[in-house]
């Protein structure tokens, strides 16, 4: 095993150094995960133009890898051995609290990063925090005794299980937290990673009618979404959204309205509020939306509307997304569109970003080529 660990460390604004950390001793109750992908999304896009903080990070919060090295105690706490490929959550809680203890880390404090200065969560905790290694963009990742792992199903490649995150994301918040099963009627917007992996998801859990929306630079996404299960695409850019759902739905709209449009600000609630007609259906909102002091609160009280947030996923849905992936059902290569190497790790997450290659959606960045 090599002594230094090469890292792409996000060190300013649109800035990427490539710095060598020491390989960290390993506790009995740690390990070492050899990095072979780390996906890249929307959220790194923008922690990436605009650092949260001044302090250098290694990003790279959705990574599958191989236990290369590891404690007797932390084989025996997390069901794996030296080899495995896994899947590292970037959640790293407490297990003490009462969050964790209802299964629902993803609300931990200690993995809160945006209120709690000493938490840790992959691909957002500072590099300077011993030992270094808390994302995926490098060569190595350590994972202490409460790193949260799931092994990647026999059969199913690194490449493949690079998209857990998004697909984990997807059960959770439009079958989990939504309620999305079979016969329902689903609006989805936007034809991103996060909106086809919701398509996926809602197709598996039996819904009867899939609507999605994008705009005129997403024409290849929104074919893609009709061999993932879609059954009609709106191109916002060419016609009225909410005319073109009426007359899919003759006039009863939708049961569930998912914001999948990474921060596209108010419109797209508006929409899925007006595409929610029948009293008692479910909207998704995202957390990146700006203040909205004219929220119209009466439509949603008329309508008996529940409103849910996107927040991550909890160990089932990243589960079930493993089996969704093993299960070869639908033709995921859709969406794992490009790779990079460690050392294009700007470009790859500037090409999510549209400002790179074309054509991406999903991104694979490869530490060790």
């Amino acid at each position: 095993m090599t002594e230094k660990v090469l890292a792409a460390v996000r060190t300013a604004a649109s800035t990427t150094e490539f710095r060598e950390y020491p390989m960290p001793e390993v506790p009995q109750d740690g390990a070492l995960m050899r990095v072979e992908v780390a996906g890249i999304c929307g959220t790194d896009v923008k922690l990436y133009a605009n650092p949260p903080g001044d302090d250098p990070v290694i990003m790279g919060h959705e990574n599958i890898g191989i236990i290369e090295k590891a404690g007797k105690q932390f084989l025996q706490r997390k069901g794996v051995k030296e080899g495995d490929r896994v899947f590292v959550e970037h959640y790293v809680p407490c297990f003490q609290c009462e969050w964790c203890h209802k299964g629902e880390y993803r609300l931990c404090s200690a993995t809160d990063w945006r209120k709690n200065p000493d938490a840790i969560r992959y691909g957002y905790t500072s590099a300077r925090r011993a030992p270094h290694l808390w994302g995926g963009f490098a060569q190595y990742m350590y994972l202490p005794w409460n790193a949260v792992l799931h092994k990647v199903p026999d059969g199913v490649s690194a490449e493949r299980a690079g998209v857990v995150t998004p697909m984990a994301n997807g059960i959770q918040w439009a079958l989990l937290d939504c309620g999305v099963g079979y016969n329902s009627t689903v609006l989805i917007q936007g034809p991103g990673q996060q909106g086809l992996s919701q398509a996926i998801a809602c197709k598996q859990a039996g819904a009867s009618l899939i609507i999605m929306t994008g705009t005129a630079k997403d024409t290849a996404r929104l074919a893609a979404a009709k061999h993932l299960g879609v059954d009609y695409t709106i191109n916002v850019s060419e016609e009225d959204p909410l005319e073109r759902i009426r007359e899919i739905t003759g006039g009863r709209g939708v049961d569930v309205a998912l914001d999948c449009t990474a921060g596209a600000g108010t419109i797209p609630v508006l929409l899925g509020i007006e595409a929610l007609v029948r009293k008692g259906g479910t909207l998704l909102i995202q957390g990146e939306m700006s203040d909205f002091p004219n929220f119209p609160l009466g439509k949603i009280a008329n309508k008996y509307i529940t409103v849910k947030a996107a927040r991550g996923h909890n160990y089932l849905s990243c589960e079930l997304a493993l089996q969704q992936l093993a299960s070869d059902r639908f033709p995921v290569d859709l969406i794992t569109t490009h790779r990079f190497g460690l050392k294009d790790t700007d470009l790859a997450i500037k090409s999510v970003g549209g400002k790179g290659a074309e054509g991406v959606i999903h991104v694979s960045l490869l530490p060790w080529e």
